[in-house]
């Protein structure tokens, strides 16, 4: 009997797995009702983020390209040129050595440490300690997402410009900073808006992010601006996060400035470069961060937690680019000021008179007469779908960009005047 009841309740154990196996089954392939409730705006930092306009121009981009149609895309800021071939054979070279897989340094190998300690001696005659006030990002992106883990708490209030890259508001709003906008033309209005944010923002704010050359607008700023912003960040206790990504893109013969050529600068301040468009290195992820050590050493121990840094060959290449001839950046730099003019030239004579950018690679222009009325992501729109010309909307980079498109000088010189001859026809047919 008992033996009987063991092989009854063994089938019945079996049965009743098979059906929970079948169940299971079925809720991988059918959702629940639940499931089909859910989004990933049930996430906090979800809620927070709004839709990434930028995308939707690329991925009308993408489609138009996949279906065989020319796109001259002036929208991403996407080197067209390689870099240095004696970086690529360093490259290669490391790569090939058995003991170069391994995992990293975080925080970057010594060498490149001290590479870009040398180069901030060169190029701005500013002291850097490479164990204590250098780290390798993996890009100025990243670098600055990282520092907002690292220095902001939920409710922190943060200082942006607006209109400015996403990252410089996103990052901070992902770690759960409020935002204060402040205009990005460095004029006395700057000045008012930060006084201000600091009289009337509760919590007062405790950083300060400065992007010259601005990424979009192109605005630069001169010595004695930084100046008399480590004068006010001193007084008001504040960090300024400066991101000088398009440094090396300066034209007309006017160098751009770091904000730690000023004495004391480094009491509050912290730098963020990339070797992206310096060198044509975008793809390869490989920026710094340097200034105060305070800073440094907490985004130092964030990353820690996050990364195990980058690609040791990659670091290597990165030594290669620094200490190695600079030819490239006077190419990049003369390369880019060429497309400008030939875009500023091509574009007005076609009907859109576009401001000549004083540095990095982007021209920001006003929408062209007779179409304000439509908003920067229209008008891109159209501009994509009807002149087979991508831009990128002024309202991806916040509420003051509306009204005005970012455009890259990505393509070369034929390419640029072959979108502006296309974009002399979309306004002619527009205006008829």
């Amino acid at each position: 009997m008992l033996g009987r009841a063991k092989k009854f309740l063994g089938v019945l154990s079996q049965a009743s797995i098979a059906q929970k196996r079948a169940a299971f089954q079925k809720g991988r392939n059918e959702p629940s009702e639940r499931e089909h409730s859910l989004s990933d705006e049930q996430f906090y930092r979800m809620r927070r983020l709004p839709p990434y306009v930028i995308a939707e121009v690329n991925a009308m981009r993408h489609a138009a390209r996949a279906a065989g149609r020319d796109i001259i895309d002036l929208g991403m800021g996407n080197p067209d040129q390689p870099p240095p071939q004696h970086v690529i054979d360093k490259l290669c070279e490391v790569a090939a050595k058995p003991t170069a897989h391994g995992y990293s340094q975080s925080k970057g190998i010594p060498g490149l440490r001290k590479a870009q300690a040398n180069y901030y001696g060169r190029r701005f005659n500013v002291d850097l300690d490479p164990e204590r006030e250098v780290v390798v990002t993996m890009g100025s992106k990243e670098g600055l997402s990282s520092m907002a883990t690292a220095i902001v708490a939920p409710g922190d209030v943060v200082l942006a410009p607006s209109p400015s890259y996403p990252i410089h508001t996103y990052g901070f709003i992902i770690a759960g900073a409020t935002i204060r906008s402040v205009p990005t033309t460095p004029n006395e209005e700057y000045w008012d808006a930060l006084d201000q944010a600091m009289a009337y923002t509760s919590p007062r704010p405790s950083v300060l992010v400065v992007n010259y050359p601005s990424n979009p607008t192109a605005e630069t700023v001169d010595l004695a601006f930084y100046e008399r912003l480590v004068k006010w960040a001193r007084e008001n206790e504040v960090w300024v996060l400066s991101d000088l990504a398009y440094s090396e893109l300066y034209y007309d013969g006017k160098p751009t400035r770091s904000i730690l050529e000023v004495p004391g600068a480094k009491e509050v301040a912290v730098e963020f470069t990339s070797m992206s468009k310096t060198y044509s290195m975008a793809g390869w992820r490989m920026g710094f961060a340097v200034g105060n050590p305070t800073l440094i050493a907490a985004l130092t121990r964030v990353k820690s937690y996050l990364d195990y840094g980058a690609f040791t060959p990659i670091q290597a290449a990165a030594c290669a680019a620094l200490n190695g001839p600079q030819d490239i950046v006077e190419e990049n730099r003369l390369r880019y000021q060429r497309r400008r003019d030939v875009m500023v030239e091509s574009f007005t004579r076609a009907g859109w008179e576009i401001p000549s950018p004083p540095a990095s690679m982007f021209a920001w222009a006003p929408l062209p007469p007779g179409f304000e009325h439509m908003g920067s992501l229209d008008f891109s729109k159209q501009l994509l779908e009807q002149a087979g010309v991508a831009v990128a909307a002024g309202i991806g980079y916040g509420e003051e960009g509306e009204g005005y498109v970012r455009i890259a000088m990505v393509e070369n010189e034929q390419r640029i005047r072959q979108a502006a001859r296309n974009i002399k026809r979309f306004l002619q047919r527009s205006n008829a």
